[in-house]
């Protein structure tokens, strides 16, 4: 049932980051601004709906936590899968794809 939760979790974490980056392109091109600007703004507007979408999903993942009855053995570790993994992957998603983002922007400019 982990398993389940971590296919979840990556598609989460891969939309949050299709987001942040998608968003930095357009600002990037539209208003000619560098890497490092255009995906701060990024992160700034784009915050709130990646937290909305990280927090609905633990909420829905708190009654399989909570839940008793049949079968919670297997539902519990789901739950705990998501919970904790929705976390540490809203803090890797705001972390590492705008530091990724910035160096790949270099390595690009670079080679123009």
């Amino acid at each position: 049932m982990a398993v389940i939760a971590m296919l979840l979790l990556t598609g989460i974490s891969l939309k949050n980051a299709i987001l942040l980056v998608d968003f930095a392109i357009h600002a990037e091109r539209a208003r000619g601004m560098t890497a490092r600007e255009a995906i701060r703004e990024a992160c700034l507007l784009r915050l709130r709906p990646i937290v909305m979408t990280t927090f609905a999903a633990a909420l829905g993942a708190l009654p399989l936590i909570l839940m008793g009855g049949c079968g919670e053995e297997l539902r519990q570790p789901l739950g705990i899968a998501l919970i904790g993994g929705l976390l540490v992957s809203q803090a890797q998603t705001m972390f590492t794809t705008p530091a990724l983002y910035v160096v790949v922007g270099r390595l690009i400019g670079r080679r123009r």
